[in-house]
């Protein structure tokens, strides 16, 4: 028998302080696995489909200030994820591999990363007419096209993975 070292004795450790945590096997049938992911993945593709929200003509209407429903999602998607995100943090306090959640503070600093980061990442979805969320649910849907954008956004992650460290952040 081997003592856990490192990270995994603090898990051992704060899952032993939960006295209403149950500690979800590792590894066999009952880990929670990657089908789990592509289950709630495939779950948001439905629901941004039905919801119309990867529909390009919904998001050229909300660039153009021409209809209320983008907004509309965009106002309920904040206070359920703000409620959801409390709950998690009061209720159950755990992932489901067993570590707590923590939301880190940001550090805002002057604002000019996210003003520029988000420029960027409106200028490529008012092109695109697709933000990155529902990029696999369009292209599950039948919109082939969309793999350019995919391609697009896979490189722009890559690419902002080779400068970050000399980004100003």
């Amino acid at each position: 028998m081997t003592l856990p070292t490192g990270l995994d004795s603090e898990r051992a450790a704060s899952r032993a302080r939960s006295s209403s945590f149950t500690p979800m096997p590792s590894s066999g049938p009952y880990a929670p696995g990657l089908w789990v992911y592509l289950l709630v993945g495939v779950a948001f593709g439905v629901v941004l489909t039905k919801s119309e929200v990867i529909s390009w003509f919904r998001i050229q209407e909300m660039f153009r200030f021409q209809g209320f429903h983008m907004f509309g999602v965009f106002a309920t998607a904040l206070p359920t994820a703000t409620i959801g995100v409390q709950l998690l943090k009061r209720r159950w306090r755990r992932t489901l591999g067993g570590d707590a959640i923590v939301v880190p503070r940001k550090h805002l600093g002057s604002g000019v990363r996210y003003a520029v980061g988000g420029t960027i990442f409106g200028l490529g979805w008012a092109l695109t007419g697709a933000c990155p969320g529902p990029l696999f649910a369009l292209l599950g849907s039948g919109v082939g096209v969309i793999a350019v954008a995919i391609v697009a956004a896979m490189l722009g992650t890559w690419t902002y993975g080779l400068l970050r460290g000399v980004l100003p952040h």
